[in-house]
Parts: structure tokens; sequence; C-alpha cells
């Protein structure tokens, strides 16, 4: 399970981490962190604070009261600026965070509510939003240690690290600002968006373990048709174990405590959902295959993770969902932005490219010994190409830029993919055809959308 380099654009793989919930839920929520900065910028005043009367205190049992009135002058004059940053910062958060709030809207309603989830787990975006809170609290905080006395020698406090501590936030603030629009900006071009997802995607075709099974489904051998592959022979199911938590949607299993569970058992456990599913309470979820279900197999149910949406942690389909879904939109009369379409199309076709050779179907992972003890469904290559094309090709028909890319696509798999695996896309370049020739009167107009493209129409 180490790592390694790919020959095919692919990231390198990586161990496999459980998904934690907690992390999950921390990434897509904004409280954790503002709190967490706003609890540093009171620790950090605090020690300024100590800190200046330290400065204070070392230069009035030297006697040297005149450093202490230029370092009186020195905080008044800084005070201004402390004041200006304390009325102006939390306008500016509202401002800033209400005009990106319409962009990410406008962006979701362009490509696909999807895309809000890049947004909401941008760490830029939490850490600016963090950052502007923490400067307008030190300012405020600041403003509160100035000593209204004038008197060198009867002043209490100089906040003069404070006042550098603020003026240190407010150049970080400008920094990330500039990121923060940056990043913004670059999540409403559909080619940023569409990039992010292929390579989020691509990431988790590289974390596939290389010891897969073949893709033809059958039965287990006990008249069950469970439907996972035929490349490993499994004993008979002894038991299924379903699922008692909260309905929501499969995003993860502990692959390596599962392991370990199934070799201390001497079994073997087939996950029976597939990562995206749906399910609810009694949905199976797991079967054990060549032994008794043992009391340690009871804690199967803590290590499976559901949430309210779907994520790329182990979900091969979901890259392809989300550019399907792009797709789509662009196609709709509302939107109406074919070219957009083409470049959702060309990242369909990267993401099909790279699994052209690969086998699918199911994943087997195996203990310290190289015994299978994991058998976890994954989609078929002729799954993933209806995912990537049916929906598209079905309102692609009036769009001759799209046509020709789809076709050219095709034609492109075709040459790349083993013989076993050209039906599927075979079967969905005679459709397309068919729906064209059906759909298009004129003869000059249905050769011209046949015509395959790569750009579309240049």
């Amino acid at each position: 399970m180490g790592d390694w380099k790919t020959t095919d654009g692919l990231p390198r793989r990586r161990r496999h981490r459980a998904l934690s919930p907690w992390r999950e839920h921390l990434r897509d929520t904004f409280w954790f962190a503002p709190t967490a900065a706003l609890v540093l910028v009171f620790v950090v005043w605090s020690a300024a604070t100590a800190a200046d009367d330290a400065i204070l205190t070392a230069l009035r049992d030297s006697g040297d009261e005149d450093a202490v009135s230029d370092l009186l002058g020195i905080a008044e004059d800084a005070k201004t600026v402390v004041t200006t940053i304390s009325a102006a910062m939390m306008t500016f958060i509202g401002v800033v965070f209400s005009i990106s709030l319409v962009a990410v809207q406008m962006a979701a309603g362009q490509f696909s509510p999807r895309v809000v989830r890049i947004f909401v787990r941008s760490r830029i975006t939490k850490a600016t939003f963090a950052v502007f809170l923490a400067t307008f609290v030190q300012s405020l905080l600041v403003l509160t240690s100035y000593d209204s006395q004038r008197d060198p020698a009867l002043v209490a406090s100089i906040p003069l690290v404070q006042s550098v501590l603020t003026l240190i936030l407010v150049g970080l603030s400008v920094v990330l600002f500039v990121m923060y629009v940056n990043s913004t900006l670059r999540l409403m071009r559909v080619a940023h968006v569409v990039d992010l997802i292929t390579r989020e995607a691509l990431r988790v075709v590289a974390n596939m373990p290389l010891d897969v099974s073949a893709e033809e489904p059958v039965g287990t051998g006990t008249g069950t048709g469970s439907g996972y592959s035929s490349g490993l022979d499994l004993d008979p199911e002894t038991a299924r174990f379903a699922h008692h938590g909260r309905a929501g949607v499969l995003r993860d299993v502990d692959i390596v405590r599962l392991v370990r569970m199934a070799r201390q058992s001497g079994v073997v456990l087939r996950l029976v959902p597939r990562i995206g599913d749906f399910v609810v309470p009694g949905t199976p979820v797991f079967a054990v295959h060549g032994g008794p279900a043992t009391k340690a197999l009871r804690a199967l149910s803590f290590q499976v993770s559901v949430g309210a949406e779907r994520t790329f942690h182990q979900d091969l389909g979901f890259g392809l969902r989300q550019l399907s879904d792009i797709a789509l939109r662009a196609l709709s009369p509302a939107v109406n932005d074919p070219t957009t379409a083409v470049q959702a199309v060309d990242r369909i076709v990267q993401f099909l490219s790279s699994v052209a050779r690969r086998p699918l179907g199911a994943l087997l992972h195996r203990d310290r010994r190289g015994a299978v003890r994991l058998v976890q469904p994954v989609p078929g290559w002729t799954e993933l190409v209806d995912l990537g094309f049916t929906e598209i090709r079905g309102c692609a028909v009036s769009s001759p830029q799209v046509t020709r890319r789809l076709l050219a696509g095709l034609d492109d798999l075709l040459a790349a993919v083993p013989e076993d695996r050209r039906a599927p896309l075979v079967r969905h370049r005679t459709l397309l055809t068919q729906a064209v020739e059906r759909t298009v009167p004129q003869a000059a107009d249905r050769a011209f959308a046949l015509h395959p493209d790569r750009q579309g129409i240049g």
C-alpha cells in the first residue's frame, strides 16, 4: 500500500486514511476557523499586553522618562490608525462576503449546486474570514488598553506592542484579501471548476488498490445474486449486517479496521452498497463469507461514515456526476452555453481515459499475508461510460458543437480502450448518431453535426 508514481498523469497514491466525521464537519462549516482565530487573538493580545507592561516597567526602573514619553507619543499616533481600523473592518467584512456569496450563488446557478462545496471547503476563504475577524477584535482590545493619562510618570499602559500586532494583522488581511478575491474569481470560471473536480476524481483513481477483480457481476454461489465480481471465488454468505445509524449517503468505510476485523474473525467481508449510495436504517451494509459472524463483527456499523452529501474520499463516480451536472446545466434552455458543456465533456473523456485500462468492478483489500479480507464494489467500465455520456447525449442533439465533441471523445476512447470495453462506447456513438439523424432535418446540418471535432466548432 505504499506510494507510487503513475505513468498516466494520476497523482501519487497515498495510504488509505479513514474519513473522520468530525474533520469533515469542520471542513464543511465556517464556525471553527473564526472561533479558533478569536481565541488565538485573545491569547496573543494578553501576551502583547504583558510585553507592553514589561517594557514600561523596565523603562521606569531605569529612570528613562524621555523614552517613556517617546513611546507614549508613538502609541498616540498609532491610536488614530487603530481607531480607523476598528471602525472600518466590520463594514469591510460585511461588504466583501456579501458580494462573494452573490458570486458563489451565480456560479452555483450556472454550473451546479455542487460547486458551493468548493467554496465552503476553501482554506483561503476560511483563513481570510478568520483573520478579518481577528483584526477587528484585536483593534477593539487595543483601544481598551489606552490610558487617558498623558503624564509619562503616571501613565499605566502604553499599548505599543499591541498596536504593532494590529498593524501586522492589517497587512496580513490585505494579502489574504487579494488571495481571496483571486480564489473567488477563479471559482466563477468554468475551466477552473472542472479542473478542480477532475483533479479530485483522478486522486480517487490513484488511491484505488491495483488488485481488483473482474467486472462481470455474478452471484455468490448461494443463489443470492449479490452482484459482486467474478474474479474472486468467495465462500457462501453466512450473515449480513444492516445499517442502524441515521439515513444518508455512504461516504466512507474504514478499510484498515475492516481488514483487521475480518482477519481476526477468519472471514471475508463484502460491502453490499457502493460508496455514494443512499442508505437507511435496515439497509444491508456488510455480508460475511467463509465463517460465522463473531462478536467482534458486531462493531462493523461503527466502521462506516454516513453523511448528507457525497464526497470524493472513496467515491469513484462522484467526479463524473459533477461534470455531467455541469454539462446538463449548460445545455439547459435557461443557460444555453454549449461551450461550457464541451469543457465538461473534455474532462469526462480525460477521466475515462485514465481508467480505460484499469480493472474495475470490485476492489480487493488484503491483509499482510495477502489474503483477501474486504471486497468493496465500485462502478464498472460500462457504468462509468453511461454516467459520463447518457444524460449529456440526450440533451446535446440540438447542439452541433456538443455532438461533434462527443463523437470525437468517443472515437478517442475507442482507440484507447481494449477490445472488450468498446461495446458501451459503440452503443453511445450509435445512439447519438441515430438521435441526430432523427432530429436534424437537413442533410448538410446532419453531416456537420456528426463530424467529430475535439473543439466542438473550433
